[in-house]
């Protein structure tokens, strides 16, 4: 976080360079979707079966070992294709006979229809009559139109000329499947190589940074899958038990598919449940248990949503709720059924890729279940747009996630930094300064209690009678922001032995040099927070060594450790200031130390000298 920058003769040649790589990521991002939408023919089997092959290594690599490469890959490849077909195989038997059964059923059918018919004689019914009737007033009668004479015509044989256009829908699919299986067997065979082909592509100087993309995309992807699966068959063996437990038939066929079709996000798992609902209607009597079937369904849905989903499969895939669902949307969009199938496997990639390589920064960020912005970052946001409830809300967050006692120091003090160093700058004016640390003040003051708890538990500080306090008077150097940093300090403190007075930053110097001689504190703090210059602290200091010698002065530099200099904590030192504090924490600390060795004050405050200013 650095503020004051001292923009080179070449800067603005830099700026443009960096705009035109901007609109050169821009078309190429563009480019790269219209080829992937163009030519999804190919490029569909060819993510396929890198997505099998990370799923199948795992396995092909501890089977190597004993019967080779060649042999293992073979095995693997065989067993699970094979697994795949007879799977396929059998649902669709099992589809067929249920299909078939159905007209059985046929009185059960007609019956369920003549209930809802029945329920829209009432008042449904009416309406539908009084919507009829207006209609055929409104209408026209239109003129009686002259019979038309029929043409018949004879149909045209050709022979085997439509015999290519049949077999087409077979064909193709049955052509990526062989083309995916053949894929899979050469990507496992030739892993190595691909990888290292890769890594060459990346070039020498991003081995580090492709190694570890490669690495990581295998292992998420992998863990991804494993999870989503583990999750999907507990899903599909609830539909299962569920649907024998209510009679209805192939319960072991609708779990199955349950199983595999929740594997579509969001979609699946309602087309899953369409199936099986229908033969509950056609099938079971009434309308109890059929009704129970959808309760089903709706139940599993959420327990598996809010409770399964949200402990073990959004960290597993490491996305946000929107990420995930913009990145379905975006791969159906491009592939449609495939990319809805494989969209989550295919994001994970994108994302551990974005990580290591330059210019694919972009879907990480937007993706990623990675907090966006740092939580002083988020309250500074918010704190500038005046939302006081959600600045709350982040402050709560840290207080659930952290000690009470570390907040100011961890969120508040580097939002206040943000705030300067924009003011400095040229971003933020003087008045949207001035109302961000009355934003800042006000949720202060909610929390400073729970502070002060913490921090006196902490530092096992008892409540000390006030007359036994020493007192020590805080000083703002410059702004409202510099006051705000002593009353957290004071927060900070507690009801300890350290009595601070924080006084007002319009006290002039030599009021202030007249307010220590008059009364007998035992220390001076100054807040004078960066990135400002230390300037006015230094003068200060000075003064106040000068007029009492035995006076113990310290600074507060509060802030991020990116704004602190040691050159400027020497300037102080020099000054005479006995210590210089870059954390709340920290100058608390070194306050009671003082408070140890001194003595206990004389009586007075400074309202004097603030209804004087």
């Amino acid at each position: 976080m650095e503020c004051l920058q001292i923009v080179p003769a070449g800067a603005y040649v830099q700026d443009g360079v960096r705009f035109g790589r901007t609109w050169l990521t821009f078309f190429g991002t563009v480019l790269v979707i219209a080829i992937l939408y163009l030519a999804q023919a190919f490029f569909v089997p060819i993510a396929i079966a890198v997505l099998l092959t990370f799923l199948l290594t795992p396995v092909v690599n501890p089977l190597q070992r004993r019967i080779g490469r060649i042999a293992a890959v073979l095995v693997v490849v065989v067993l699970a294709f094979t697994a795949l077909g007879l799977i396929g195989w059998a649902t669709t038997r099992q589809l067929t006979l249920v299909i078939q059964e159905l007209p059985a059923y046929r009185q059960n059918i007609r019956q369920k229809i003549r209930d809802v018919r029945d329920a829209g004689d009432g008042s449904v019914g009416a309406v539908k009559e009084a919507i009829e009737d207006i209609r055929k007033e409104i209408e026209p009668v239109a003129p009686a139109a002259p019979p038309q004479p029929v043409v018949v015509q004879g149909e045209r044989v050709s022979g085997l000329s439509r015999f290519p256009a049949a077999l087409g829908p077979v064909l193709q699919p049955l052509a990526t499947a062989g083309l995916v299986i053949v894929l899979v067997i050469f990507m496992l065979l030739e892993r190595q190589d691909l990888r290292d082909r890769l890594i060459r592509l990346f070039g020498h100087g991003q081995l580090t940074g492709a190694t570890r993309a490669l690495d990581e995309a295998a292992q998420r992807v992998s863990r991804y899958l494993l999870t989503q699966s583990l999750v999907n068959l507990t899903y599909g063996f609830g539909v299962g038990v569920g649907l024998w437990a209510l009679g209805v038939p192939y319960p072991i066929l609708w779990g199955f598919l349950a199983t595999v079709l929740r594997f579509i996000p969001y979609v699946g798992p309602w087309v899953a449940a369409v199936a099986p609902l229908l033969v509950a209607l056609a099938v079971l009597e009434g309308w109890t248990r059929p009704i129970m079937v959808a309760a089903l369904f709706i139940g599993l849905e959420l327990f598996t949503n809010l409770v399964l989903e949200t402990i073990v499969y959004a960290d597993a895939a490491g996305f946000s709720q929107v990420g995930l669902l913009v990145a379905v949307a975006f791969w159906t969009w491009l592939w449609g059924p495939f990319g809805l199938i494989i969209a989550t496997p295919l994001t994970v990639c994108l994302a551990v890729l974005g990580k290591h390589i330059p210019g694919l920064e972009l879907v990480p960020a937007l993706i990623s279940h990675e907090a966006a912005l740092q939580p002083d970052v988020r309250l500074y946001q918010r704190l500038l747009a005046g939302d006081q409830d959600d600045a709350m809300e982040i402050l709560e967050q840290h207080l659930k996630a952290d000690t009470a006692g570390s907040l100011y120091d961890a969120i508040i003090i580097p939002a206040l930094a943000h705030a300067e160093c924009d003011r400095i700058e040229g971003r933020l004016s003087d008045e949207e300064a001035a109302a961000v640390v009355a934003n800042a003040s006000e949720i202060v003051e909610e929390v400073a209690a729970s502070v002060a708890a913490a921090a006196a538990a902490e530092a096992q500080a008892e409540a000390v009678p006030e007359h036994e306090r020493v007192r020590v008077l805080g000083h703002p150097a410059r702004s409202e922001a510099d006051a705000l940093a002593l009353r957290m300090l004071e927060h900070e403190l507690g009801p300890g032995p350290v009595a601070l007075e924080v006084g007002s930053r319009t006290v002039l110097t030599s009021e202030l040099v007249e307010l220590v001689r008059d009364h007998r504190y035992a220390a001076v703090c100054i807040a004078d927070l960066p990135p400002a210059p230390p300037s006015r602290a230094r003068h200060l200091a000075k003064r106040l060594r000068a007029a009492r010698p035995d006076l113990k002065v310290v600074v507060g530099r509060f802030g991020p450790d990116s704004l602190q200099d040691e050159e400027t904590t020497k300037a102080l030192l020099h000054a005479g200031v006995d210590h210089v504090g870059t954390t709340l924490r920290e100058m608390a600390t070194e306050l009671r130390r003082l408070a140890t060795i001194a003595a206990p004050p004389e009586s007075g405050d400074v309202a004097t000298v603030q209804a004087r200013a």
